[in-house]
């Protein structure tokens, strides 16, 4: 979704989420609808500083690894899960 606009950006994130086009073989469901919420939480931001969201671009799109934690145990298991965290990092641009 780098150096796209908003609206195709969306548009490419919403057919991965609902399983529309594939991107390679594979869909990406629970990512792709995580990206879209970044995205539209940083169009919602871009508004909120009136900047021309018509005019705006996706410079920057990446993930980052995040940090690692235990999850806590359940009542059937004696050891907790691992779980990761992701960081994502979207930078809008007025072109």
């Amino acid at each position: 979704i780098r150096n796209k606009r908003i609206g195709v950006a969306k548009r490419i994130l919403n057919d991965l989420a609902k399983e529309r086009k594939p991107l390679g073989k594979k869909f990406y469901t629970s990512a792709s609808a995580q990206i879209l919420n970044t995205l539209e939480s940083a169009e919602s931001n871009a508004k909120q500083k009136n900047i021309d969201t018509q005019k705006l671009f996706v410079k920057i799109a990446k993930a980052d690894k995040g940090y690692k934690f235990i999850r806590p145990k359940t009542s059937a298991k004696f050891r907790g899960r691992r779980g990761k965290i992701t960081n994502i990092e979207i930078v809008l641009e007025e072109r």
